[in-house]
């Protein structure tokens, strides 16, 4: 088998279930491949294979596989995902709807994870920890995914749930200063997370302002990740309609 002309990956067995012409790797069509121009100093046109792909080429690089099956199973992952996130955005910054989701639930035992993970770096961080650490899996996981697995559309799900986390934190930020909220493990006043810190920083005042970023933030991200899906969705139904 030729290498591809592109990142000169060879095809292995493991890469039966890929079309011939596409390229398990990095997801080119090897025969409509070309390589780029440049120019040197002398300004002579010099062809040279192209080594590097712009990011935005590669977030836009397909997965290994490219067939009808995964193309409508990750349709109805789109679909809801879409509607999750409007269902969110819909209600704001409700308590009820958000902490009893389904992904409060996800989240949970990584918030919780994070207070330990980052307990040898000082009381602040160990507290400030479980919120930083509900952010940073999904995003780690994001970028896994794109870089390490070459498969870009389950980043964009992972990007979802980055932003997701955001959104289910704004609620537990807006409540730093009542402290109603029910903690793990019944937990007073005293274990608050966001009731502390901005204690600490004197802004207590500016919670409801944190919280609705924090949100926002959230809503963003995960319509980012829903418009990366869909373009990957669509590239993916395109190839497939010309016999890929």
């Amino acid at each position: 088998m030729k290498p591809c002309p592109k990142c000169q990956y060879i095809r292995q067995a493991k890469d039966a279930s890929v079309h011939p012409d596409i390229c398990p790797a990095c997801g080119i069509a090897m025969n409509k491949w070309r390589p780029r121009p440049i120019v040197n100093d002398d300004s002579d046109a010099v062809i040279v294979p192209e080594q590097r792909t712009s990011l935005r080429e590669h977030f836009m690089q397909l997965p290994n596989r490219v067939d009808s099956g995964s193309l409508w199973g990750r349709g109805v992952i789109w679909l809801g995902l879409s509607c999750w996130a409007f269902w969110f955005l819909f209600n704001g910054i409700d308590w009820q709807v958000i902490g009893g989701s389904f992904m409060h639930n996800i989240n949970l035992p990584f918030h919780e994870f994070g207070h330990v993970l980052f307990m040898p770096f000082g009381r602040f961080m160990a507290i400030l920890g479980g919120s930083l650490f509900q952010i940073l899996l999904p995003l780690g996981l994001c970028i896994g995914f794109s870089f390490f697995h070459n498969d870009n559309f389950a980043a964009s799900v992972t990007l979802w749930w980055c932003g997701q986390s955001f959104v289910d934190l704004a609620p537990y930020i807006a409540d730093a200063e009542y402290r109603l909220l029910p903690l793990v493990g019944g937990g007073g006043e005293e274990s608050h997370d966001w009731g502390n810190l901005l204690t600490w920083m004197n802004m207590v005042d500016s919670a409801h302002t944190i919280a609705r970023a924090s949100f926002v933030i959230g809503g963003v991200i995960m319509m980012l990740a829903l418009a990366w899906g869909f373009q990957l969705l669509r590239k993916q139904k395109a190839l497939e309609a010309q016999g890929y």
